[in-house]
């Protein structure tokens, strides 16, 4: 897939696929079609939904990727937390409750 800013059309102004890239790598991932399509539905989201929560993204996740196995799925590309690893990933803000310092990520 190539990446054009029309590829990302609900990005935060100050991110591009550079910035992902680069977090990706920090994290031990490789950024692939499938996360660069995590990506994009977290930023659609946060471009609808003025206070996002936790359980809300969660859900929207499972359900937008439900013919692939939903949120085992997403586990498996991410296996820090779809919603947090997806978030810092999209240059987007972790929920409160996705990440809990004392025993790694939630979500």
């Amino acid at each position: 897939m190539s990446v054009s800013p029309d590829s990302f059309p609900h990005a935060p102004k100050d991110w591009d696929i550079n910035i992902a890239k680069a977090i990706a790598k920090e994290n031990g991932l490789t950024l692939s079609d499938d996360h660069k399509d995590v990506i994009r539905a977290l930023q659609e989201y946060y471009h609808k939904v003025e206070f996002p929560h936790l359980r809300q993204i969660k859900d929207a996740l499972d359900e937008k990727f439900h013919s692939r196995g939903g949120m085992k799925y997403l586990y498996t590309i991410l296996p820090g937390g779809p919603v947090a690893q997806g978030c810092l990933l999209a240059g987007l803000d972790v929920p409160a409750g996705a990440i809990d310092k004392s025993f790694g990520s939630m979500a």
